[in-house]
């Protein structure tokens, strides 16, 4: 039988060899941390520390400001050294705590205890996850907890555990797979006890058989778990793309896999509220990929949450030539940074080092018609009428195009022979028409 998939896609350059037999590496930060209290969709959290207050590792820092929002809380024991704007890795400003980190890592009373799930009700598990600060650690930052208390909780038929890891380069959820999937299985067990009528599947790609294998020995004897494996393609990891490959339903813009019976959880998610509600550990730190052929020595490490991307660096051994580009995340979805010196957040997952920007290397052409993008597109978009619409300012027809089901994966822009901007001339439209519906 052949391995689930969606139609469209596309199958860049994975480059996951540089990086995927790399065991995962703890590292401690040097400098001071700093905690951005926005790092998740929705309101920012407000700030609940001052200058001068010494706080604890899993202390709450940051406090969630409505319905979808999260809690912040501190990586390290330490002094308060500032509470104000900072730089991130987009480039905006946003309030940060700063600390001053102690080095003693003095945490919080449990922290790190064991605690038995079992005994615990629905409504203890949720109110822990929310505590804790969780969301949506493969880069969306949706608030966990929300996303754990659908309206109608006997209607959800599938957890799944996303394990497809499908942007080129990164492997740390790959790793966190062969290292500890122990946590994986826990975390997903504590899912399920939270909708009794679900079944979980762990959803990975074919081109991971290890971590397939590994997966598959861990859930031998949970009769509510199995390992389903879908077809290595690019954006197979997309919450749409793995709902259609998993169960063959499907969601639009408008809908949320909780809609069609799903709840979808990155792994490291997943991990997240295994430590949260078994270990007392609120999301701290987080696993990131350093990687790429400007990279010395590509790594994977797990990092506290608020040390600075140029301390990574340093752990991969800098350099062995200057990177033409720097992506925060992959290729396909992640952007260019400026500026290494901004906080690790807890949507970060990579920090990619290019010794050619393929993408600078490239003067855009006008459209030829050849209908490449919308053989590639998973959305069943016309991509090339809807760059047409976008770039008249028409965008009306933009929207009768069905334009806002865009999920911007870079599949057009990744298989156009005319080189032409596609997914990022979209995200500006979607931008858009999205600032103009607030409005109204």
């Amino acid at each position: 039988m052949s391995n689930a998939t969606f139609r469209g896609g596309v199958h860049p350059y994975e480059g996951k060899e540089l990086s995927s037999d790399l065991p995962i590496k703890t590292v401690q930060p040097k400098g001071e941390l700093v905690f951005p209290m926005a790092q998740h969709i929705g309101a920012p959290a407000t700030p609940i520390v001052k200058k001068g207050d010494r706080v604890l590792v899993g202390q709450k820092i940051g406090e969630a400001s409505g319905f979808i929002s999260a809690n912040i809380c501190s990586s390290v024991s330490g002094t308060v050294k500032a509470v104000e704007p900072r730089t991130l890795l987009n480039g905006s400003k946003a309030t940060c705590v700063v600390i001053d980190n102690d080095g003693e890592y003095t945490g919080i009373p449990g922290l790190g205890e064991y605690r038995d799930y079992t005994e615990l009700s629905k409504d203890e598990i949720r109110e822990i996850v929310k505590e804790a600060g969780i969301v949506g650690m493969g880069g969306a930052g949706f608030p966990t907890s929300v996303k754990l208390t659908p309206k109608e909780p006997d209607q959800i038929d599938y957890i799944l555990v996303n394990g497809a890891e499908c942007e080129p380069y990164l492997t740390s959820d790959y790793r966190q797979m062969l290292e500890c999937p122990e946590e994986i299985v826990e975390g997903l067990k504590v899912i399920l006890k939270l909708f009794d009528k679900a079944k979980g599947l762990i959803c990975i790609e074919d081109n991971k058989p290890e971590a397939i294998a590994k997966m598959e020995s861990v859930v031998q004897r949970e009769n509510r778990i199995e390992v389903k494996v879908l077809k290595t393609k690019y954006p197979q990891g997309g919450e749409r793309t793995l709902i259609s490959a998993a169960t063959g339903r499907k969601i639009y813009s408008a809908k949320l896999p909780s809609d069609v019976g799903c709840i979808v959880d990155n792994v490291s998610t997943v991990i997240a509220v295994y430590r949260a509600v078994c270990k007392q550990t609120p999301l701290i730190t987080r696993v990131m990929t350093l990687t790429g052929d400007a990279f010395n020595r590509p790594i994977n490490v797990n990092v506290r949450l608020g040390c600075s991307h140029a301390e990574l660096v340093e752990e991969g051994g800098g350099y062995r030539e200057d990177p033409a580009k720097i992506i925060s995340g992959g290729p396909m979805m992640g952007f260019a940074m400026y500026d290494l010196n901004v906080p690790v957040t807890k949507t970060s997952s990579s920090i990619l080092a290019m010794t050619r920007d393929e993408v600078a290397a490239n003067d855009p052409t006008p459209c030829i018609r050849c209908g490449r993008c919308v053989a590639a597109c998973p959305g069943n978009l016309v991509p090339q009428k809807m760059a047409e619409a976008a770039q008249n300012n028409d965008y009306d027809t933009f929207v009768k195009l069905n334009g806002m089901e865009c999920y911007e994966c870079g599949s057009c822009t990744f298989v156009c022979p005319a080189k032409r901007p596609l997914t990022q001339t979209f995200k500006q439209a979607r931008q858009y028409v999205a600032a103009q519906r607030k409005k109204k």
